[in-house]
Parts: structure tokens; C-alpha cells; sequence
């Protein structure tokens, strides 16, 4: 993995994730250059100096944009909001819960993604779907042709610390949309806007959430309601198969990187061992999962978490599933993507897929080389949707 800062690896993945979702390597160097200092500090004592230098970038960038706009370049204005976009959703992540920027750089995000949509993206809108009397959040990118006839859709959930912003600029839903697929970039409970600005926590039974999204699908007429399949990242690689175990209605499953056993990824990470994917961690993944900030509430989130699992579930999973893993993560064993695979007896496509050093995408859910996974993901789910078309033999 391209390591600009040697030795703080949660600042690397910001900088990689960036530059493989759309990012300019100048731009990205032009942020970067004056924190090199603080990334030496430690990943959490520099976060403001991140947002800092990456909100100066994203600004200039926003200038740029208003200017092409008021000239009527209407697409250079549009790559413009979209790049801005993508770096300012990367500087969010690394903020604190307790962090007084942390809301209000991430409304700015959505409305730099608004603006995205219009000028870059007109295919993308804003949604919301019904869930226990509120609504979830979410981006939907129709794919070609739904005005003539309904399309198979992917419901991408998000990991730990991601949001449906970095799903927008990781250009996934690009990559399904050219092989005739929709994308709902969904908040679901315990990430982005569900949990910034609706205090949405996570949930162990994905099942639900999972389910209420699939009501809604079915009530779209440009869905073929058929073909709906999960594709979940990082903790997403626990949360979609979860879901797919129990909600029938999916018709195939991907674990973009397999977190098999997420509660014992925790006990390991409190003996330091491996990687963790943003700063502040404990912090962060008690308001993901509706604890207080408090030491005696880690104790209980720690016995809580070992419930996190998916032992006695991938069993469950009766359609195609797909587990991608890079060979060198730092974060989740690849010994996982080995277990899920193995567990899921009952599945009638099942396949393991190990990115390495050598072809690239071997670390976290393949952010090292993002477009040679999710050209890879993107392709087994157009051939998978595509043989459960043909008739049986």
C-alpha cells in the first residue's frame, strides 16, 4: 500500500482510500505536504491538523467550482464538487465523535455530494427509506434503461467508519450502473447520516434494517424486485451476509472483506494487535453501537461485541455468495474470508476471492487497488444476476 506517512497506518488508508476513489495524487500531496510533522504524532494527536490542511484543499476546490459553474461549465464544475466530495468525507472519518467539527464538516459533505450529484452525477438522487417511523438515508443510482423496463439492484452497506459518500466516490454504483445494475448506497443504522444526524445506532440483527430496505425496493417500479442482492464492506462483511442469512428476499450476497468474527477483532485489538481503521477508535465504536463514552461501558461493549459473529449464520445464506479479502489485511485476518466461505455450505454458488501483493488489493477490502476489486465484485454479481436469469437445464 502507498504509505505517505510512514508508520501511521489509519492516515495512510485516508490517503489511499482518497486517491482510489477519484482523488489527484497533486492535489492529495498539496494537503498533505504541510502535516507531514503531525502524522509523526500519532494517529490521533493530529486529526484536527488533517481536517485542517484537507478543508483548504476542499475549499479551493469549491471556489474552483462556483467559479465554473457562474462561466456555465457545467462539467468541469461537477468533477470539481465531486473530487471536494470525496476528500472532505475522508478528513470527516478521522474526526472524534466528541470532536465539535465532526457535524458540521459532515453536513457540509452532503451538500458538496448534492451539488456532485447535479452537475457529475444526474443519475444519482437522494432517498429515503421507511424504517421503525423514521427513514434511513440513502443514495440511488438507477441504472440505463429503467425508464423502459425494471433493473436487478445492489444494496451496499457500509463498514465501521464509512459512509455512503465514500460509497458515492468509490464509483462502485458506476461500475454496476454499466452493467445494468442499480445501487442503493445505503446509511444504515450505525453509520453516516443514521447515526450523525439521526443517532441511529448499529444493530447485531441486520435482518431488520436489511428487510425494511427490501420493502421498499419491491415498491419501485424501475427494481426487478427478483434480483436484489447485499454487498457489504469491512464490518459491512458481517452486517450483509447477517442479513442475507435471515431476509430470503436477497438474491445473492457479497462480504467485500469477511468479518467473520468481529467481537474477537475487538479483544485483539485491545492487546494492540492489528491495525484499526480510524483514530479515537474506542470512541468511535462505542457511538456506533449506542454506548457511553466511559470505561466501564468498554468492559460491557467488549461482552456485548463477542456477540458478533456470523458461526451458526453463513450456514443460513442460500444464494450466491462472493467473499473478496485481501491476502495481506491488516485489519481483519484473511483467515475469516477462509471460515465464512467454509461455513456456507448451503449456498449454490459459493466463492472465495484473495487479492495479493502481486495483482493488488491484498489490504482492508482492497483500498490499496479499490477499482481492480470492485471491477472484480462487480463482475461476478452481473454474471451471477445473469445465470439466475437462464432457465434451468
Amino acid at each position: 500500500m502507498f504509505e505517505y506517512f510512514p508508520g501511521n497506518y489509519v492516515w495512510n488508508l485516508g490517503v489511499v482510500a482518497a486517491l482510489n476513489s477519484g482523488g489527484l495524487i497533486d492535489e492529495v500531496d498539496r494537503a498533505c505536504r504541510p502535516i507531514k510533522d503531525a502524522a509523526r504524532q500519532g494517529e490521533d494527536a493530529g486529526t484536527s491538523d488533517f481536517l485542517r490542511a484537507w478543508k483548504t484543499l476542499t475549499d479551493q476546490l469549491v471556489g474552483q467550482a462556483e467559479d465554473a459553474e457562474k462561466k456555465g461549465h457545467a462539467r468541469t464544475a461537477g468533477q470539481l464538487y465531486f473530487r471536494a466530495t470525496n476528500y472532505l468525507c475522508n478528513a470527516e472519518r478521522m474526526l472524534a465523535n466528541s470532536d465539535p467539527d465532526r457535524i458540521p464538516t459532515y453536513k457540509h459533505v452532503l451538500e458538496l455530494a448534492q451539488k456532485a450529484f447535479e452537475l457529475h452525477s444526474p443519475r444519482v438522487s437522494r432517498v429515503a427509506v421507511p424504517y421503525e417511523g423514521t427513514t434511513l438515508p440513502a443514495y440511488f443510482s438507477a441504472a440505463p434503461g429503467t425508464q423502459e423496463s425494471p433493473a436487478p439492484v445492489i444494496v451496499l452497506v457500509n463498514g465501521l467508519d464509512s459512509t455512503k459518500e465514500h460509497q458515492y466516490t468509490s464509483n462502485h454504483w458506476e461500475e454496476l450502473a454499466a452493467r445494468g445494475i442499480s445501487c442503493l448506497m445505503l446509511d444504515q443504522p450505525g453509520t453516516g447520516e443514521a447515526l450523525r444526524l439521526q443517532e441511529l445506532p448499529a444493530r447485531i440483527d441486520t435482518e431488520v434494517w436489511a428487510g425494511a430496505v427490501v420493502d421498499w425496493l419491491e415498491t419501485r417500479g424501475d427494481v426487478d424486485a427478483s434480483r436484489i442482492g447485499i454487498v457489504g464492506w469491512s464490518l459491512g462483511g458481517y452486517y450483509a451476509p447477517r442479513a442475507a442469512a435471515f431476509e430470503k428476499r436477497f438474491a445473492l450476497c457479497v462480504a467485500w472483506g469477511a468479518n467473520h468474527n468481529w467481537g474477537a477483532v475487538q479483544r485483539r485489538r485491545l492487546e494492540r494487535e492489528g491495525e484499526r481503521p480510524v483514530p479515537h477508535y474506542w470512541e468511535h465504536v462505542l457511538w456506533v453501537w449506542g454506548f457511553d463514552n466511559e470505561a466501564d461501558d468498554l468492559d460491557s461493549f467488549i461482552a456485548f461485541a463477542d456477540d458478533i459473529h456470523l458461526d451458526g449464520v453463513v450456514e443460513n445464506i442460500t444464494v450466491p455468495f462472493l467473499v473478496a479479502h485481501g491476502a495481506d489485511d491488516r485489519q481483519i485476518p484473511v483467515d475469516y474470508a477462509h471460515r465464512s466461505y467454509e461455513q456456507a455450505v448451503n449456498s449454490p454458488k459459493r466463492e472465495l476471492r484473495v487479492f495479493t501483493s502481486e495483482e493488488g488489493g491484498n489490504e482492508h477490502v482492497g483500498l490499496d487497488h479499490l477499482p481492480h476489486v470492485s471491477t472484480f465484485i462487480a463482475d461476478w454479481i452481473a454474471d451471477t444476476f445473469a445465470e439466475l436469469d437462464r432457465p434451468a437445464s
